[in-house]
């Protein structure tokens, strides 16, 4: 399976997502905050990020522009409780795969998942591969 970071500052929504994703076999990493997440994508280089868009201490559009700087193939995910018009048509010049409102169901987040999945199978280098995938 794949190596998945979830950045978001509300731990309920990492502990259900770290849950959900495990069961399915992942390689699950976790941050709190932007700048923790940009640290843990550096150091994991996960194939798909799951990140919040509202966060105290860096939104969700810088933390995801830093994290294309350390790799310009980047996968993510938007997830939010607050998100515009405006906020989705910049995640989404951005590249993103999916744009999720906060409340979503297990199915959005699978149907999200298995299309950054697809995405970034056919993008991946060797390094972003767990041991299981290689």
């Amino acid at each position: 399976m794949a190596r998945i970071l979830v950045i978001d500052d509300e731990s309920s929504i990492r502990t259900l997502l770290h849950t959900v994703l495990k069961r399915k076999g992942h390689e699950v990493f976790l941050a709190d905050s932007g700048q923790h997440g940009i640290d843990v994508f550096a150091r994991t280089r996960p194939l798909v990020t799951i990140l919040d868009l509202k966060m105290p201490d860096m939104n969700g559009i810088d933390t995801l522009k830093r994290l294309r700087m350390i790799d310009p193939q980047a996968h993510a995910i938007i997830l939010t409780g607050t998100g515009t018009e405006a906020a989705h048509a910049q995640v989404q010049a951005l590249g993103v795969t999916d744009f999720l409102m906060k409340g979503f169901s297990l199915f959005e987040l699978g149907e999200a998942l298995r299309r950054a999945l697809r995405q970034a199978n056919r993008t991946e280098s060797p390094s972003n591969l767990t041991s299981a995938q290689r």
